[in-house]
């Protein structure tokens, strides 16, 4: 990588930040503002409901990064092709090809940061605000942590180290105390919840008392706890609390029960085909700006971008709608949105050349 190549993929990572800086502030408020409707519902408050806003930005400004960054390189080139900068360098001899190179290095980096957003920050981000929420509307005492869910159950704490698909625990810990002292605690495997009750498997069960610690261990046992199905779904099933890797074991695990994971398939293809998308974004941004840079300003390309954008969602939607209502294939669904877009940009960018 070039100096020019570094000032291309500056320009493009510059003016997507500002973009990010400027709709991520908008898409909170609005988010805050819907939020406001549940206030006082179980003793959930507005700075629950400015927690779960917060937490939920990660997502937010992972789903909108293609737009941004199809914006941000309007707005980062704009500004070169407004100080004629582009047109001195295509007059010193560099193609639109080299051009379009050392934007894409930006857009890779882009990408990356995306996919770092996607999979790192936005899953337990997004689990710890659908926690928070339910929780607070439902009076259920409980906190994600990297130790897994925790909660409590009167005198009960309750440790779930795992939850499995369809709401079912693994690796459960249950400390009773009385006071402040502790007089029993139960590792289970595994727990179900049927016929409204949990029911723990492979257990071992320490009762303290004051003569010692009596250890019993039992095949299987019913487990009497107010702590609701339906708040572990919440967490575990909503596509956007997901990572690829979640949303691939969700999708085997609707297979093997005989279940349409169309919904779930189509989020999996869409997370995968994201970096792509960025890219595809950066590069139908330049023949709008090679096209226009003479001719109008800076607020028409941003314009025209925004257009571009909305243009792009209502296509990918539509072909997310194709593969749940007719059986596309949810691969297809996901890519050809990006190729499309992409190959009207290439004629275009060969018209401009």
């Amino acid at each position: 990588m070039n100096r020019l190549d570094r000032y291309l993929a500056r320009a493009v990572i510059l003016g997507t930040g500002v973009t990010l800086a400027v709709l991520l502030p908008l898409l909170g408020f609005f988010l805050l503002a819907d939020e406001l409707n549940d206030l006082g519902t179980d003793g959930y408050r507005f700075q629950d409901a400015l927690w779960f806003v917060t937490l939920s930005l990660p997502r937010y400004a992972y789903q909108v990064f293609p737009i941004a960054t199809l914006i941000g390189a309007l707005v980062g080139l704009g500004q070169l092709a407004a100080g004629s900068e582009l047109v001195a360098m295509r007059a010193a001899g560099v193609s639109i090809g080299r051009i379009v190179l050392g934007a894409m290095l930006g857009g890779a980096l882009l990408a990356a940061a995306a996919v770092a957003v996607g999979e790192l920050v936005a899953p337990p981000a997004e689990q710890r605000a659908l926690t928070l929420r339910q929780s607070a509307q439902s009076g259920e005492d409980v906190a994600m942590t990297s130790a897994g869910l925790w909660a409590r159950d009167g005198d009960t704490f309750v440790n779930i180290r795992e939850l499995d698909i369809g709401a079912d625990l693994r690796h459960i810990y249950i400390y009773e105390v009385s006071g402040t002292e502790l007089i029993s605690a139960t590792y289970a495997e595994s727990a179900a919840y049927r016929d409204g009750s949990w029911v723990l498997k492979n257990i071992q069960r320490s009762l303290i008392g004051r003569d010692g610690v009596r250890v019993e261990r039992l095949v299987e046992t019913g487990w009497s706890s107010l702590l609701r199905p339906a708040l572990l779904k919440v967490i575990v099933v909503e596509p956007q609390a997901l990572s690829v890797w979640g949303l691939y074991r969700y999708i085997r695990f609707m297979g093997r029960t005989g279940q349409d994971a169309g919904r779930y398939e189509v989020a999996f293809w869409g997370k995968l085909v994201q970096p792509l998308l960025i890219l595809a974004m950066i590069f139908v941004a330049i023949p709008v700006l090679l096209g226009t840079a003479r001719s109008t300003g800076m607020g028409i390309k941003v314009f025209v971008g925004i257009v571009i954008g909305i243009a792009f969602y209502l296509v990918s939607r539509s072909f997310a709608f194709l593969s749940l209502l007719y059986g596309m294939s949810p691969a297809v669904a996901a890519l050809a949105p990006p190729l499309i877009f992409a190959g009207v940009a290439f004629l275009l960018l060969r018209r401009v050349g």
